[in-house]
C-alpha cells in the first residue's frame, strides 16, 4: 500500500510512514482529518484505535472510518469467507473479520467510547463489476488481502475447488459475462 501511495502522490508534498494503529507515530494535534478505509476492523482493539485516531486530530477536526457491512451485503467477499470457513473452521473468526464491525449502533458506540462527538453511521452502497470472473479471482489467486492469503494457504486439492463453488455462488451477479455486485458499507465520522 505505501508503494501505491508513493507512485500515486510523486512528486507531492507525501510522507509514507508504516506504523502501528494503536500507537500511532505523531504528536497530539498534528492533522486536520484522519481516515481509515477497511482496516479498523482488523484492529485487536477498535477502541484504542479510534482514540489514536482523536489524539493525533486538531481539536474539532474529524476522523472518518469506512468499514464493510454484513457479509450478505458485501458479495464479493462474503461468499469466499463463507466457503474458506468450511474449509478451515478454526479460522472462522479470523476470516469474518471483515465484517466484524457491520453493526451501526456497535460502530456508533466504538466512536463514543473514544470520545469523539457529533458521530454519524451511514450506510453507503456501491457497485463494483468485472468483466469477468476471472478478472475478480486473479487477485484471489495472487494472495492480494487476508482472505485470499487463506485460500492460497489450502492445500492443492481444496484450493481448486473453492473458484469453482465461488463462482457457482456469485453465478445471480453475471449479465454478460460479466460480474456486477453491490456492496455495503458503513462510513462512521466524529468530531474530537
Amino acid at each position: 500500500m505505501l508503494d501505491a501511495a508513493n507512485t500515486r502522490f510523486a512528486g507531492q508534498r507525501f510522507l509514507s510512514v508504516a506504523a502501528g494503529g494503536h500507537a500511532l507515530p505523531f504528536a497530539d494535534g498534528t492533522f486536520d482529518s484522519v481516515i481509515c478505509q477497511l482496516g479498523l476492523m482488523f484492529f485487536a482493539d477498535p477502541v484504542r484505535g479510534l482514540e489514536e485516531f482523536r489524539r493525533v486530530l486538531r481539536q474539532h477536526r474529524r476522523a472518518a472510518v469506512c468499514v464493510i457491512s454484513a457479509r450478505e451485503r458485501a458479495p464479493m467477499w462474503g461468499i469466499l469467507a463463507e466457503i474458506l470457513s468450511r474449509s478451515i473452521p478454526g479460522q472462522r473468526e479470523v476470516l469474518h473479520l471483515s465484517f466484524a464491525l457491520a453493526d451501526a449502533a456497535r460502530l456508533e458506540r466504538l466512536l463514543a467510547a473514544a470520545g469523539f462527538h457529533e458521530i454519524s453511521v451511514t450506510p453507503e452502497t456501491r457497485e463494483g463489476s468485472y468483466e469477468s470472473f476471472d478478472d475478480y479471482w486473479a487477485p484471489i489467486d495472487e494472495g492480494a488481502s487476508s482472505l485470499p492469503q487463506a485460500y492460497c494457504a489450502l492445500p492443492d486439492s481444496t484450493r481448486r475447488a473453492v473458484p469453482e463453488e465461488v463462482h457457482a455462488r456469485l453465478i445471480e451477479h453475471e449479465s454478460g459475462g460479466r460480474l456486477v455486485m453491490k456492496l455495503e458499507m458503513l462510513i462512521g465520522a466524529g468530531r474530537a
